[in-house]
């Protein structure tokens, strides 16, 4: 019996039940909870955000809702803040 057509819809299926957990959700600042707010404007240097996405990531073993906010620097430079839900600083990825 030829196993590659099992494996193959195996793999899709699983490919398929796992996207979400690699979705990004594009968020509008309304949305964004207070305390992340503040943690992206007091660390965004006057620059312009472009972009908020949530996400879910596990942090210590507990899943957490992450958001990360793409801003555009005044010298044009782009970086990525990502902020957890209880708006503690994560990282802050510069391009």
């Amino acid at each position: 019996m030829n196993k590659k057509p099992f494996v193959a819809i195996l793999v899709s299926v699983a490919l398929v039940l796992s996207m979400p957990a690699f979705s990004d959700e594009k968020v509008q600042w309304s949305d964004v909870p207070p305390a992340v707010q503040k943690t992206i404007t007091e660390n965004m240097s006057g620059g312009i955000i472009e972009e908020i996405e949530k996400e879910t990531e596990t942090i210590s073993g507990k899943k957490t809702k992450i958001y990360e906010a793409d801003v555009r620097m005044p010298d044009g430079k782009k970086i990525e803040l990502k902020v957890d839900e209880d708006g503690k600083l994560i990282e802050i990825d510069k391009d």
